[in-house]
């Protein structure tokens, strides 16, 4: 099995040109045995728990039975009977190792006096090795690079069983897609969240630019990493109960009873997150568990929880212009408008058809906000007209944009009414926003499978560029402008550049499985000609309903 869940862009310039190689030193490794503690703590206290169990069970049962009759385990080695011929060769005592011979052994073997031998932690160090790796270094250094131009692509996936984090280098002038390095994740991954403030990393001022990533999991903890160093092996931190390990183990007994939501951390999935771009060390998180936590990045403990949904809260989004202001969306099929300054105030609430997949405001105007359903539809409320009651909210309009859930959607963050929707039925739909409501520009099937994550990208050189990936675990980025339906839709607003050579309609860059080198993928006249007729019917067809 294998799938992507989940995606995010990286804006240019953040990522360092030359990402470093992991250091496990001592400070490293006191850091990593601190975390982990708590883990292996509850590992021990499970077994001893299952162990105590096993013991019961077997009381029971050896009460249970006649007076003559005892335990299997108690009697092995009394019913086992061994043979006269074998004794000589003492076969009960076969695994148990003799010092003395062990020793005798080394001293005859050809490299029995191995403490003699001199060794070096560096190869330049060493002076019998008169060849240098200078060469292979400076090819690893320059492999690693990340240029000005380029975008990272963070794609949560699974792969046989396996959780991990791919991190894509688009380099978009070279029409090139291909995985940098990944992250190995302890669970599937649901939501990703780029940070720009350095978390947990002692070296840097907590106030600086950093690249950084916040990943939700099927596990209540969220791990965040640093996208700047390789090969990591731990977590620079983790928000949750798995972060705390020595306040955990005052605490662990009376948690190990209970998994009730708390004030301190989730007890359940984290379904969304969202970072606050003006408040940069404050982060967003919604969870299974019902709660919406608010957490500090500077101190990683949560620094306000908030319980005004009574289902799942799935999706949530911070205000452009009021930074205090969150967005959130539930399988109560309420959004919620909120204050955080004022957790103590109810916040204002409009309601929808359906479970909520994912809730985003306008980009362009600030008083408006989008909702995709599991029925399909896309609602479009004016954030002014809501009230406490959510039965009494009206939409702007609303879409029928699929029949099959809506599991992804986007707005373009540069050109004003661009929206794209991806869907379980497998289709990317480009959508034309205008005053008198959306209208359907094209549709496509790229073979990725079940649309789960359809994304635009954050620069204005890269706005037309929409990541997309499903369940069949593959991840491409499709150039929009190269669509004849999109040119037209958006004539007006495509920026005036050369055209390539050997241009291509509906370019789609992508990874070859095969050598995981980029790869271009065509549309062939006939699925061009389908696409102008989408495009065209599309405006006629599509059910829009103005409320």
């Amino acid at each position: 099995m294998s799938m992507v869940t989940t995606s995010a862009w990286v804006p240019r310039g953040f990522a360092a040109p030359f990402p470093t190689k992991y250091q496990f030193d001592e400070d490293e490794f006191e850091r990593i045995a601190g975390l982990a503690k708590l883990q292996l703590d509850d590992a021990k206290e499970d077994l001893e728990e299952a162990e105590e169990e096993e013991e019961k069970k077997k009381a029971v049962g050896s009460s249970s039975k006649t007076e003559g009759s005892t335990p299997l385990k108690n009697t092995a080695r009394e019913e086992i009977e061994i043979d006269d011929d074998l004794k000589e060769y003492d076969l009960e005592n076969y695994d148990n190792d003799d010092d003395d011979e062990q020793g005798e052994a080394q001293q005859m073997g050809m490299f029995g006096n191995i403490k003699s031998l001199a060794y070096y932690e560096n190869n330049k160090d060493d002076p019998y090795i008169t060849m240098k790796d200078d060469g292979e270094e400076d090819e690893d250094r320059e492999d690693l690079q990340i240029l000005a131009t380029d975008n990272l692509i963070l794609a949560a996936k699974i792969e046989d069983e396996l959780a991990h984090l791919e991190v894509y280098v688009y380099e978009d002038e070279a029409d090139n897609l291909y995985v940098h390095h990944d992250i190995m994740l302890p669970a599937i991954p649901l939501c990703v969240e780029w940070l720009d403030i350095p978390v947990n990393k002692p070296s840097v001022d907590k106030d600086s630019i950093g690249n950084f990533v916040a990943v939700g999991t099927f596990d209540p903890d969220i791990e965040i990493w640093d996208l700047d160093t390789v090969d990591c092996m731990y977590p620079n931190a983790i928000l949750g109960q798995g972060g705390n390990p020595e306040e955990e183990k005052a605490k662990k007994k009376k948690k190990k009873k209970s998994k009730k939501a708390n004030d301190e951390y989730h007890v359940d999935a984290v379904l969304a997150l969202a970072a606050n771009r003006k408040h940069r060390n404050l982060l967003a998180s919604g969870s299974a568990d019902k709660t919406i936590k608010l957490w500090d990045l500077h101190t990683t403990k949560c620094a306000k929880s908030y319980s005004y949904h009574t289902d799942k809260v799935c999706s949530l989004a911070w205000h452009s212009v009021e930074s205090t202001v969150l967005l959130s969306g539930s399988y109560d099929r309420t959004i919620a408008i909120a204050d955080m300054r004022a957790p103590t105030v109810s916040p204002t609430r409009v309601g929808v058809e359906s479970d909520v997949e994912t809730v985003r405001w306008d980009p362009h105007d600030p008083n408006y906000f989008y909702v995709s359903t599991e029925n399909g539809i896309v609602h479009y409320f004016d954030a002014r007209n809501a009230t406490t009651d959510p039965a009494v909210s009206k939409s702007v309009w609303q879409l029928q944009a699929h029949d099959e859930s809506i599991s992804s959607f986007d707005l373009n963050p540069v050109i004003p009414g661009f929206m794209a929707t991806g869907s379980t039925d497998k289709t990317v739909k480009i959508w034309n926003i205008g005053p008198q409501g959306p209208s359907l520009v094209v549709s496509r099937d790229f073979d990725v499978g079940k649309v789960f994550t359809t994304t635009f990208g954050p620069d204005p050189a890269v706005a037309f560029r929409l990541a997309v990936g499903g369940s069949k675990g593959t991840m491409s980025v499709w150039d929009t402008s190269t669509n004849a339906g999109v040119r037209k839709a958006f004539a007006q607003k495509l920026p005036e550049t050369p055209a390539k050579e050997g241009h291509v309609e509906d370019r789609l860059v992508g990874v070859d499985d095969a050598d995981s080198s980029s790869s271009e993928e065509g549309e062939d006249d006939e699925e061009e000609e389908e696409s102008d007729n989408e495009s065209k019917s599309g405006n006629e067809d599509e059910s829009m309903d103005e409320d």
